[in-house]
């Protein structure tokens, strides 16, 4: 039976998966912006042809789209299948479908979204319970396990992929927003102010209970979410051996100083703790959270915008703590930092959120999926020690089992993550405000909205990003009065150019510093905003802090992280060297750029008979070896292991002083 609820068109938000009350910004949606070509249109283009039905399989063959069946028609629990927490993947898997859909309007498309919501909606309980490991004959009860058992993260999945729907088809009978809203109507009473006063060891409720009640006006939900967020550290849940940090339960989210314990679940909350903060006009808790943002990315922070450097907590380290081999980097935690990021900057407007945002996408969400679309990364490491066996393509795998994607996981949190951003990606290119427009992200795209004095601005964006560094915007139309045009300059860009052509020939040009660069004008029709950002490779030293990296250096180009790769190795070295592990980067030669692609001069030892000690360490500096050296290209770190089983790494020790071994 299809499930309507008259909430259902009470609001029609903006196309976005974040949609604030208020704020320094407002997002513009896939109504409003459209990514036409470049890096990003081709991953786009692969998650809609290859890996939304790559998902849809898997779902399937692992039996956690039947677990819904099985619940509803009983035989549960002795055919479940999966994790606790395999419901939420369905959710994410519906959200994607819900930004493709509204992207493209793909028919096939539409057909699996309703056949999935029919088998979820059968699955509900008739108070609005859903959940396919609790709560039936044979199962533990209702909210039993708060701390591990992920019934109220699940649900938080559901609100928003019930929110990307209803802004995509607000006009849907599908029923997912009813099914959501009966779901969220149960929470409150159970969780509400006289109720269960605890909250869920994976946070992500919080941020889904605000944007549900930001589609359907209803405030009940805003409140719980600020309930959530305000139980969060005081100590609700039972201590683990990782401490309630794991749980961000150890510290009240208004008193905390930086991001700690699991990573996945530190951004998610601090994610909905902005909306709740937004919404609620709460400042004490923003300012708090962009303490705690500064402090993360300052000390916490991987040089590829990875956080979390635990792999058996998948958690935050202390300060400094930034192993590049040990780097769990989980994909999930990123697109989670992005949640956090992109909410901080639509609140406050400040251009680091997008300098965090592009380094996360680019150098963690792309590596995640092959370019193939159907196999993934869970986590991310930055120095792959030994080559890893290829995975089986029929089989789950482990986590963190091997240096090649993996078609699937045991804990597939990551696949479905990719996908739902990847479908939604237009959303985090471009904002307005009462002024103009703000461009954050560089794709080629055509831009279309209205300034709130009714002006409608249109503009065409221009640019092979991140190959090259130009980046053009045409104005399309004829404006009555003057607006802004702000554009992004990444930190990393010094030396950067602003190029202004008038429809009718003027020229200007002028340099521009890291921050937003702003055209004021009347724009007519034919005018041309072309930001030019110097894309010359460069060597990125670290805080002397890191320990696990000083004395090295990485190579970065725009927007990318860069990698030595052992096959690139082994052909520069003509098969002298093949082994990552073996060679220092010669600093005092310059990096040059092969077409856009990084070559390094590396040195290596020569091999000296007799040369091995039986003891690593010695009273005196260890006598030089002698080297040879060569140049190697280096690899878009997105990109490694492409080409097969290998070892890798970013960080490169400096040649200088000799080599000691």
């Amino acid at each position: 039976m299809t499930i309507t609820d008259p909430r259902t068109t009470q609001r029609r938000a903006r196309l976005v998966p974040a949609a604030p009350t208020t704020g320094r910004l407002r997002p513009l949606g896939l109504d409003e912006v459209r990514i036409t070509g470049g890096f990003w249109a081709q991953r786009q283009s692969v998650n809609s042809e290859r890996t939304l039905a790559h998902i849809g399989h898997w779902l399937e063959r692992e039996g956690w789209i039947g677990n819904f069946e099985l619940a509803a028609t009983g035989p549960l629990p002795e055919g479940r299948r999966g994790r606790e927490f395999s419901d939420s993947e369905i959710y994410k898997y519906l959200e994607a479908l819900a930004w493709e859909i509204g992207r493209t309007g793909d028919n096939d498309l539409e057909a699996a979204f309703r056949d999935l919501v029919g088998r979820v909606a059968r699955a509900q309980e008739p108070d609005g319970y859903l959940n396919t490991n609790f709560g039936r004959p044979g199962q533990a009860p209702r909210w039993s396990d708060l701390e591990w058992g992920h019934e109220l993260y699940c649900l938080g999945h559901l609100f928003q992929a019930a929110v990307a729907r209803a802004r995509t088809r607000p006009d849907a009978v599908d029923g997912l927003l009813a099914i959501a809203c009966r779901a969220a109507d149960l929470l409150c009473e159970v969780f509400g102010a006289e109720g269960i006063q605890s909250v869920c060891g994976h946070a992500e409720i919080e941020a889904g209970l605000a944007e549900l009640a930001r589609v359907t006006g209803e405030q009940r939900y805003l409140r719980q979410a600020e309930l959530f967020v305000a139980r969060r550290g005081t100590g609700t849940l039972p201590p683990i051996e990782w401490g309630q940090q794991y749980f961000q339960d150890d510290i009240p989210v208004r008193q905390a100083a930086v991001l700690r314990g699991h990573a996945v679940r530190a951004n998610y909350l601090a994610a909905g703790a902005v909306d709740v903060a937004v919404d609620t006009g709460d400042d004490e808790l923003l300012s708090a959270l962009v303490t705690q943002w500064d402090n993360t990315v300052a000390r916490r922070t991987y040089i590829t915008g990875g956080q979390g450097s635990h792999h058996q907590d998948e958690a935050f380290g202390e300060d400094w703590v930034l192993p590049p081999d040990r780097a769990y980097s989980e994909t999930c935690a990123g697109i989670a930092s992005i949640m956090f990021s992109w909410r901080l900057l639509l609140a406050r407007g400040d251009t680091r959120y997008g300098d965090l945002i592009e380094r996360t996408l680019y150098n963690v969400v792309a590596t995640s999926p092959s370019a193939s679309g159907t196999a993934f990364y869970y986590a991310n490491t930055l120095h792959q020690r030994s080559p890893g066996a290829v995975p089986d393509p029929n089989s789950a795998s482990l986590r963190a089992e091997s240096s090649l994607r993996a078609p699937w996981f045991e804990v597939s949190c990551c696949p479905p993550n990719v996908a739902r951003t990847f479908a939604s990606l237009d959303a985090l290119v471009a904002t307005a405000d009462a002024h103009g427009v703000q461009i954050h992200q560089f794709a080629s795209c055509g831009i279309q909205t209205r300034l709130d004095n009714g002006e409608l601005i249109t503009l065409d964006v221009q640019t092979d990003y991140p190959r090259s560094g130009s980046v053009r915007v045409t104005a399309e139309r004829d404006a009555a009065d003057p607006w802004t045009l702000s554009i992004r300059v990444p930190r990393w860009a010094d030396g950067a150019r602003l190029v202004v052509t008038g429809a009718s020939g003027d020229v200007s040009t002028a340099s521009v510093e890291p921050g937003w660069v702003t055209v004021r004008r009347v724009f007519q029709a034919g005018d041309v905003v072309e930001l030019v950002l110097p894309m010359r490779p460069r060597l990125t030293h670290p805080d002397p802090r890191i320990d696990a990296v000083r004395g090295s250096v990485a190579v970065e180009r725009g927007p990318e992280v860069y990698c030595l790769e052992s096959i690139d190795l082994g052909v520069a070295s003509h098969g002298t060297v093949t082994d990552v592990a073996d060679v220092r980067v010669d600093a005092t030669a310059p990096v040059e750029d092969h077409d856009g692609r990084p070559r390094v001069r590396l040195v290596a030892p020569v091999a000296e008979p007799g040369r091995e000690l039986a003891w690593p360490y010695a009273e005196r500096p260890l006598e030089p070896v002698p080297s040879a050296s060569f140049d190697v290209p280096l690899i878009p770190y997105h990109d490694w292991a492409e080409r097969g089983p290998s070892t890798m790494r970013v960080w490169l020790p400096l040649a200088a002083p000799p080599l000691d071994r």
